[in-house]
């Protein structure tokens, strides 16, 4: 589908005021379910470059059975197509004004009982500048409460990037965090397969652990950094183009890959690299 111009100004609208918006039905529920089973047939295939964890298949964690995969779009051409699709083009220009430049691809598998992912800004890692980055956040199944559906800070766009706190690692893969002002300021996002989620790269986001016995909660997610940025963290070259070819940019100081695995006595926790833990607020 292509999103028209009087729903664009609906999403732009919200977009601005909230720091996201949900766009139904982007993609089509077989176009979602032909990507859930190329991933779950990709990562049966083992270990790929850039996973989060080791593929282990008997790890007590179910996170290590099945790890976030990163950047595929570097050595698979489905991934790359959907990175640079012109839907989510003309939705990001639309929210942007300029066409954005695509720097990462992620595939969250995350299945039953597992822990979910500490709120968090994603810009911390990034560090997009001038500007910000924006996530495309694709559910592939049925995302709900249950089974650890995004939730988002309304409003939060428009904060600094914070300084992070130590995670609870029992219910967060991640061991940083944010603090809130208040309790309840994080509302869940309930998705059907197909839909985008738009987000702002200073957003406060996260999720909960999956605690149902049975479902996974796949999502396909790409990173984009606006037009006019000059610089990204190295972790994220070489920066898209929306028409899949290459441009340089600067290196941006700090920043880096979402976490990595190591082992700690409460069990395997991604804990940051590459970006400063620092008490001083980023701008």
């Amino acid at each position: 589908m292509s999103v028209s111009s009087n729903v664009v100004d609906v999403h732009q609208e919200e977009f601005e005021r909230t720091g996201y918006t949900l766009v139904r039905g982007l993609f089509s529920t077989d176009e979602a379910e032909r990507l859930r089973d190329h991933y779950m047939d990709v990562r049966r295939r083992g270990p790929q470059a850039h996973d989060f964890a080791g593929h282990t298949s008997t790890d007590r964690d179910p996170l290590k059975r099945y790890p976030r995969m990163a950047q595929m779009h570097r050595w698979d051409d489905v991934s790359l197509q959907w990175m640079i699709d012109p839907r989510i083009d003309q939705v990001m220009t639309a929210l942007l004004g300029r066409s954005p430049y695509a720097v990462q691809t992620m595939l969250y598998f995350k299945p039953p009982g597992s822990r979910g992912q500490a709120l968090h800004q994603d810009n911390f890692y990034l560090k997009a500048d001038p500007g910000t980055c924006v996530a495309a956040w694709m559910a592939l199944d049925r995302v709900d409460e249950a089974n650890g559906c995004l939730e988002v800070v309304p409003g939060s766009h428009r904060w600094p990037i914070l300084c992070t706190e130590k995670a609870d690692t029992t219910v967060s893969f991640t061991d940083v965090t944010v603090p809130l002002p208040s309790t309840g300021a994080a509302v869940p996002v309930e998705m059907e397969p197909g839909d985008v989620l738009f987000f702002h790269g200073a957003l406060v986001h996260g999720s909960n652990p999956n605690i149902t016995t049975d479902r996974f909660r796949r999502a396909l997610i790409g990173h984009y950094i606006q037009g006019e940025a000059e610089r990204v963290a190295q972790y994220y070259h070489p920066a898209l183009r929306m028409d899949g070819t290459e441009l340089t940019l600067e290196v941006a100081e700090g920043g880096g890959a979402c976490g990595e695995w190591t082992e700690t006595p409460d069990g395997p926790v991604a804990l940051l690299t590459g970006t400063e833990r620092t008490t001083r607020k980023h701008e």
